[in-house]
């Protein structure tokens, strides 16, 4: 790329929040305001979300059967009863479905 393109980049606007600069990516083009060939990789570390090991009693049958959907899924249970408790969790979050305590 030459130096005259390189110089006609054009200014970056202020975004005032980001909305506003979400809406700005939206309908521009990066490379008119950035020189990707020049651009750096980050070193990212292994990002995985936090997780803390628990201990649960749950009555057999139970256990037995989430083991039994889990391997009509094909998955394992614990992952299957992880995803079981984020859509219960969100699912109360959002009012849907009162479960009595």
């Amino acid at each position: 790329m030459s130096k005259a393109k390189r110089a006609a980049r054009k200014p970056l606007p202020r975004f005032a929040n980001e909305d506003q600069e979400r809406r700005f990516w939206a309908k521009h083009d990066t490379a008119d305001y950035f020189d990707w060939s020049r651009a750096v990789r980050p070193a990212l570390p292994d990002l995985r979300p936090s997780t803390a090991a628990i201990s649960i009693r749950l009555p057999v049958p139970l256990l037995e059967e989430l083991k039994a959907l889990a391997n009509e899924r094909d998955v394992p249970y614990q992952s299957l009863m992880k995803v079981f408790l984020a859509d219960q969790v969100a699912r109360q979050r959002r009012g849907k479905r009162k479960v009595p305590a």
